[in-house]
């Protein structure tokens, strides 16, 4: 049998774990939307990268390859194959 203590508790933990459940899992989620974190599809090797990690990088792949900066997504096809390409031997 519960005693009136252990009865409140349960009426709290009842009504209260299904919030905190649904905020972990919402909280995430709605951060990760707000961030207008962008991603970038890779055609040639099939993958996608998040933007805002990719632009050091890409900064420098212009530095490395004497290329005044421009938006990527203004470059010819050849240069955002040669990005790419260049991308993925660096690791």
């Amino acid at each position: 049998m519960l005693t009136g203590q252990t009865k409140a508790l349960h009426s709290v933990l009842r009504r209260f774990v299904p919030m905190i459940f649904a905020a972990a899992i919402a909280v995430p989620v709605l951060c990760n939307g707000c961030s207008g974190s962008v991603r970038v599809y890779d055609p040639y090797h099939h993958d996608y990268h998040g933007w805002a990690a990719e632009e050091p990088y890409y900064s420098q792949w212009e530095h490395d390859n004497h290329r005044d900066h421009m938006d990527f997504n203004k470059r010819n096809k050849d240069d955002q194959k040669a990005y790419w390409d260049w991308r993925h031997n660096q690791h």
